[in-house]
């Protein structure tokens, strides 16, 4: 075999990660675990080694971990980390991506560059104004939680609730300041919200609903009915989009949302290229409906499904048929890789309380509440057509496993039943 028709194989099963976080850690790891021998590059716009962003609200913020690097041995694995690589374009033509270094050719994509968050306008370049994505944002927000100071966090949602949470340990003065009427306006239901809307007051955080920030200053937020709030610090957690900006002109198709419409399967509509992670929504055949899920599971999982199809569909496509007699002779399988239609799952932890949600509601039917909502523990289970298809549990981990398990059944439930916080929900299957 000459050395060009090597290096040419070697193109052709090269996988390629563009992302660096979970999604794309996850991705090269899964390709190892399931066999795949061929070359792994995964590139990483940040310099850091690629580590677990759910800490940075928690652990690292606080100055109780330095960092949250994942426990990978990527040498050993045999998969080639670039970072510090930020990935500027796709020539699928050319079967390159182009970045500040120059050209990487690929055989078989995979984008995983997350979301991006929201800025909020007119507040870029304020001094003391933070995003909290990043290790190097949580870096930048650890001395303001040291001094104490006052602290103005814009947005209700969950990472401005774990934010405030962290803040308010830390001795600070919060306020968190919503546009909505309601904590978790684009999450949950508002009969759901209300209650935990109650959980900042009990933790001496000041929460204003249904204000608007007019503008940021330095020291100061000034809101659109003439209200001042003093801040030595403001937080922004107003949302996320996804990071797929790059991707304009390179017949990978986006959403209205911004993110990668993937198939069953996590492919895109380029062949060879798949998409993983808070950058790709997919198809659900459980709920009827295309997803869009920002959250870690989601990041921990998908990957599997991307390296099992890969490594049964062998080197890239060139066109719309697989490459089958090569993939036969690499050692590929023609068999189909299942599909991935997972049971969505996040967790967070606000306020002393470990809350975690399992499924998606939308489109469900009815909606049960186990125990009281203002008590310390309580759960909320959404069904359709008198199967479980969502569950929200507050300090109740068990009504979480038992209804993930559920859902994933499909069994009929007896609704009676569920509303019992007594009776366990693996025990109201008819």
């Amino acid at each position: 075999m000459s050395e060009q028709t090597e290096q040419t194989e070697d193109t052709q099963r090269a996988v390629v990660i563009v992302g660096a976080g979970m999604a794309g850690v996850q991705t090269a790891v899964a390709l190892r675990e399931q066999g795949w021998t061929g070359p792994v590059t995964l590139l990483g716009a940040e310099p850091h080694q690629p580590y677990d962003r759910p800490p940075l609200s928690k652990a690292v913020l606080l100055g109780k971990a330095e960092d949250s690097a994942f426990d990978v041995d990527f040498e050993e694995l045999g998969i080639e980390l670039r970072l510090g690589v930020e990935v500027t374009g796709l020539r699928a033509a050319e079967h390159e991506v182009d970045t500040e270094a120059g050209p990487v050719p690929y055989g078989v994509l995979v984008l995983a560059t997350g979301a991006r968050p929201l800025t909020l306008p007119g507040a870029e370049g304020v001094p003391g104004v933070h995003l909290l994505r990043t290790l190097d944002d949580a870096a930048r927000l650890r001395p303001v939680l040291t001094t104490g100071s006052a602290v103005v966090v814009v947005g209700a949602g969950w990472i401005g609730a774990e934010f405030a949470t962290a803040a308010r340990e830390a001795g600070c003065e919060v306020t968190v300041v919503e546009a909505a009427g309601r904590v978790l306006a684009g999450a949950l239901p508002a009969e759901v919200a209300e209650p935990m809307g109650r959980w900042y007051e009990q933790a001496g955080a000041s929460l204003l609903t249904g204000a608007r920030v007019a503008s940021v200053e330095a020291g100061r937020v000034l809101l659109a009915d003439g209200r001042e709030l003093a801040a030595a610090a403001v937080v922004v957690g107003i949302g996320a989009r996804p990071a797929t900006d790059w991707l304009a002109g390179s017949g990978v198709e986006l959403g209205t949302d911004g993110a990668v419409v993937a198939d069953a399967h996590l492919r895109t509509s380029v062949a060879g290229v798949y998409a993983v992670g808070d950058c790709a929504s997919f198809p659900s055949a459980r709920y009827g409906a295309r997803l869009l899920v920002h959250h870690w599971d989601n990041a921990l999982q998908g990957p599997r499904a991307v390296a099992a199809d890969i490594v049964a569909r062998g080197p890239a496509e060139r066109g719309p048929v697989a490459l089958g007699a090569v993939a036969q002779d690499l050692g590929a399988s023609d068999r189909e890789a299942p599909v991935y239609d997972p049971v969505p799952y996040f967790w967070s932890e606000q306020f002393g309380r470990f809350v975690q949600y399992a499924g998606h509601h939308g489109g469900a039917d009815t909606r049960l509440w186990r125990g009281d909502p203002a008590a310390a523990t309580w759960s909320v289970c959404w069904l359709r057509e008198g199967r479980l298809v969502a569950v929200l549990a507050v300090g109740r981990p068990r009504d979480l496993a038992q209804g993930r398990r559920l859902i994933e059944s499909g069994a009929a439930v007896d609704p009676a039943r569920v509303a019992d916080p007594s009776v366990a929900l693996k025990s109201t299957v008819l």
